[in-house]
């Protein structure tokens, strides 16, 4: 049932987000060096870029880990407020 709270009480898996960015990480500086290393400029500087966007995407996520509870809320914690009242 919604409650209409969702915007305010969504949660996100935080931390399957830090790993899969710093698996992005591994990945993106192999590809910009191996890239830059053959001699292809252009492939290069898209890994580079995507190097860039997943390094920001990590930032925030250390960020909203390290706020706590509020963005990551423990498994007492429910999701919405139950609906009060309707039967």
């Amino acid at each position: 049932m919604r409650t209409g709270s969702e915007p305010t009480t969504a949660r996100s898996a935080l931390r399957m987000r830090f790993w899969l960015s710093v698996w992005g990480v591994v990945w993106t500086v192999s590809g910009t060096v191996a890239f830059a290393l053959a001699g292809h400029p252009g492939w290069a500087l898209a890994c580079g870029l995507l190097w860039l966007v997943v390094t920001v995407d990590l930032a925030v996520v250390l960020r909203h880990i390290r706020q706590g509870p509020h963005y990551q809320p423990g498994r007492d914690v429910p999701p919405y407020q139950p609906p009060g009242g309707r039967p």
